[in-house]
């Protein structure tokens, strides 16, 4: 028998990150410190900071360009602006035009921002992406600040290492992995979204606690009628718990930049960006996940021994929070049945589904049953559009 001798043309090493991840109240007012801080100086300048934000946060808060300039202004010796605030397109828009990524990049160079400088960008998930796309490949990186203004944002995409915008009507084609320089939840932030986006976030919230923790799920249950009603005693801890899941994930999970097969947080996902797609993004990524969760939850009920008991509170937990299951667009069930492919592809290798044999207990498998799968489908299919989910209307960041 023969030992095999290491490769020594195969050195294999691991580059250091850090990710910082903080909550405030009022990040441009009382809590403006949190902020500065993570601006560090270089070389004894100012640190050269851009400041980029979603259109509906600025339509929603019109005083926030102005407390922008403020903050800058309490910190004349460590802070400077590069160039004016940047207003951007919010919602999935951002991310559906290749050429407002092209602007993004034509204001960094026109500012010579470098690799010391600051892009700190305030929106939802989708400007989040978008902008720190642009932030990602100019110079190979600049630092990028977080600043998220939905639930989405806040208890999942805004905490994670991706970036990206749709191409070839694909949800993230075109993208990059790249941590950022500091993320910051803040409450105030919140006050302008729309109930309608404000429950987005917490299908993410579901999805973790199904993967992770079932104890979070249980408080999910009981908590969902208030984080309906938005009572931030109930929804702040939540979006708390979903956002360090998530980040404990990343960056203890082995796997950041999803070089293996699995993409277990992305329960629910395939059939969701998929969904998004169909309904050229009248269903925003919160309401899709949660119709995602719920066909993977009823399939795992079906095909893989999840107790139908725990199907049936996953089902009560989403409509308690207002989400609604059931859309016209699934009776396409060919189309949508190709979003398995294009999501095996945007990982490659064989197809990983991440699904249940009960809370706490996820399974990866690699094949499903077409036939059951159809059926737990068509039992949210519905023959009208539902009515909008949320109680009033209103402009707002969108996730």
């Amino acid at each position: 028998m023969t030992t095999r001798q290491p490769n020594q043309d195969e050195v294999h090493f691991s580059p250091s990150f850090v990710h910082r991840l903080y909550f405030s109240n009022d990040v441009l007012g009382n809590d403006h410190e949190i902020l500065a801080n993570v601006l560090e100086p270089s070389d004894d300048r100012p640190a050269r900071v851009q400041f980029w934000l979603d259109e509906h946060v600025a339509r929603a808060q019109p005083d926030l360009r102005a407390k922008i300039r403020a903050f800058a202004a309490k910190y004349p010796s460590r802070i400077k602006l590069a160039g004016n605030v940047q207003v951007v397109v919010g919602g999935e828009a951002v991310k559906n035009d290749i050429h407002i990524l092209e602007r993004m990049l034509k204001v960094f160079n026109a500012a010579n921002l470098d690799r010391r400088s600051y892009v700190v960008v305030i929106g939802g998930g989708a400007v989040l992406d978008a902008v720190g796309f642009a932030a990602a490949i100019a110079h190979r990186g600049l630092r990028l600040v977080r600043l998220p203004t939905t639930t989405l944002g806040q208890a999942d995409s805004g905490v994670g290492v991706k970036n990206g915008v749709n191409l070839f009507g694909k949800k993230n084609w075109l993208g990059a992995f790249a941590v950022p320089w500091a993320v910051i939840n803040d409450t105030a932030l919140l006050a302008t979204l729309p109930d309608r986006d404000f429950i987005c976030g917490f299908s993410e919230a579901v999805k973790v606690s199904l993967l992770k923790e079932p104890a979070l799920f249980d408080t999910l249950c009981e908590l969902a009628p208030r984080v309906r009603e938005r009572d931030l005693d109930a929804a702040l801890p939540v979006i708390r718990a979903s956002a360090e899941w998530h980040r404990r994930h990343i960056t203890l999970g082995g796997d950041p930049f999803e070089a293996l097969e699995a993409r277990p947080l992305d329960f629910g996902h395939w059939s969701a960006h998929k969904l998004e797609a169909m309904t050229e993004f009248q269903l925003r990524h919160g309401e899709a996940v949660a119709i995602g969760l719920a066909i993977d939850t009823v399939y795992s009920a079906m095909a893989l021994g999840l107790p139908e008991a725990d199907a049936e509170r996953v089902l009560g937990c989403l409509r308690d929070l207002g989400f609604t299951l059931e859309h016209p667009i699934l009776n396409d069930t060919e189309t949508l049945f190709r979003g398995l492919e294009e999501f095996r592809q945007h990982l490659g290798g064989r197809l990983t589904l991440t699904m249940l044999r009960g809370v706490g207990a996820p399974i990866d498998v690699h094949e499903i049953d077409a036939g059951k799968m159809r059926e737990a489908i068509a039992r949210f299919a519905c023959e009208k559009a539902p009515v909008s989910t949320g109680r009033k209307a209103g402009s707002g960041s969108r996730a």
